[in-house]
């Protein structure tokens, strides 16, 4: 893998990004929240389209941990991103975020319109705008793979967790409904999280004061450049209905739902992603 490239954050903590692919540049922000961006890959080679560069937030992968942790908290995170594009030299950037990534980048976008060129938001968490998702949204994307061995027991923890019961325990057996395949390579990514990710961060990343939805809206609302939603079509986490809601929240947005995808649907239709995503960025 190519060595990262580093640059200082205005707090002065030292923060990595990761390059490759060719042509004009996308800036990549990945969920977990606070979760190491090599688990965004090459998103199913939308490499051949743009020059990827993947930041590491604070304390992530190859960046440094900061000396405040309140520093992990979204809205604070926003100038780490402005640093990036600044050390780029770019006038304006185009964005993506995925996940929880997606709650900075929105945070990013109201901040900041005038430098965001066109916004990808990938199976977008949507803290950041305050949208709520009905128990019914996710068990009806689960109900999508009744015929899956595993999914009785996982729609059985599925049930718990939308009712509020939630455990460890139910959250891990919920896992399968994240994944448009639930087989070994699948497992094996689900593996990785708590290991890539910034488990002290995660906790502070939405913590009081990180969000002001009602606020974040009116900015999206007066945004005037191209937006793309893009769904699973069996996500729990972001069930097509709320993706439908977010993309609603822009004045030009569309809406993308991938048939037969999870909440990373490079893995599940890489070459249908990166052609929707690709064709759109050009």
């Amino acid at each position: 893998m190519p060595t990262p490239k580093t640059f200082t954050a205005p707090d002065g903590t030292a923060l990595a990004h990761h390059e490759a692919g060719t042509g004009a540049p996308l800036l990549c922000l990945p969920g977990g929240p606070l979760q190491d961006s090599a688990y965004l890959g090459d998103l199913g080679r939308l490499t051949d389209h743009r020059r990827l560069i993947r930041l590491d937030l604070r304390g992530t992968g190859a960046s440094a941990v900061p000396d405040d942790p309140a520093s992990y908290r979204c809205d604070r995170l926003v100038e780490d991103v402005e640093a990036l594009r600044a050390h780029l030299g770019l006038d304006t950037v185009d964005l993506l975020g995925h996940s929880a990534g997606a709650n900075l980048a929105a945070l990013y976008t109201a901040r900041h319109p005038e430098r965001v060129g066109r916004l990808v938001l990938v199976t977008p968490g949507t803290a950041a705008v305050g949208l709520d998702t009905a128990p019914e949204e996710r068990l009806a994307a689960a109900r999508l793979r009744e015929g899956e061995p595993w999914f009785g027991p996982a729609y059985a923890a599925l049930l718990e967790v939308t009712a509020g019961r939630g455990t460890g325990e139910t959250f891990q057996a919920v896992a399968p409904f994240l994944h448009g395949t639930w087989d070994a390579a699948a497992r094996e990514r689900h593996a990785a999280v708590e290991e890539q990710r910034n488990g002290e961060g995660a906790g502070v990343f939405a913590g009081e004061g990180a969000f002001d939805p009602a606020a974040t809206r009116a900015a999206l609302a007066e945004f005037p450049r191209p937006v793309l939603v893009v769904a699973g079509e069996g996500d729990v986490n972001t069930p097509v209905p709320t993706a439908a809601a977010y993309a609603d929240l822009f004045p030009q947005a569309s809406l993308v739902v991938l048939e037969g995808a999870g909440h990373f649907p490079w893995h599940d239709d890489a070459e249908r992603f990166a052609a929707e995503v690709g064709g759109f960025l050009a």
